[in-house]
């Protein structure tokens, strides 16, 4: 079924709730590319500039590249580099891909469910971090193994997961989460 698409030269509310979404933002993205030869390259830098591709943004683009909403919904679905939701500063990935699920990527899972008071999918209250699972990470002889942005743990353990996830908390100034149980050595954790 095809998404009705409402054309406007009214500026879009902004989905992060601050007025007005910042249009000449989406302009000069889409005025600095070529919607039509790399599409995909003007999708990324409005996700870099935005954190996510919310609706708001994916019309302004369509309405001022003169491409359908729907090619850019499509790009959007296909790739897993695409997100409409938005999703924490720092992205937490658990490799399920077969070596890991064995090696006990669930116990790894679980760790960061508990340490970040979220479920798999799922983004911290604080838009810290996005908690998500992913098919391969490539790093088998690792297994099990997650990636904290651009940072790959591997060989891990329940605890060892705690720690790297407490250790880049500690580095970036945040606190853990309200309620977190105190654990062995007076340590704060989920």
């Amino acid at each position: 079924m095809p998404r009705r698409v409402v054309r406007s030269d009214a500026a879009p509310a902004d989905p992060r709730g601050n007025g007005d979404l910042d249009v000449c933002a989406v302009a000069t993205l889409v005025a600095e590319s070529d919607p039509h030869g790399n599409l995909i390259a003007l999708l990324q830098r409005a996700q870099g500039e935005f954190g996510y591709l919310p609706e708001p943004v994916i019309d302004e683009i369509a309405r001022l590249s003169g491409l359908p909403a729907s090619r850019l919904h499509g790009i959007i679905t296909f790739y897993a580099q695409f997100s409409t939701v938005p999703s924490g500063r720092h992205r937490v990935c658990v490799c399920h891909g077969t070596a890991c699920h064995v090696a006990g990527a669930s116990r790894i899972t679980e760790a960061l469910e508990q340490e970040l008071g979220v479920c798999d999918g799922d983004t911290t209250a604080d838009r810290e971090f996005t908690l998500d699972s992913v098919a391969c990470m490539g790093a088998c002889s690792q297994a099990p193994v997650m990636r904290i942005d651009d940072d790959t743990f591997g060989n891990l353990s329940a605890d060892r997961t705690r720690k790297a996830l407490r250790d880049l908390r500690q580095e970036l100034g945040l606190q853990p989460p309200v309620g977190a149980a105190v654990g062995e050595g007076g340590e704060k954790h989920a």
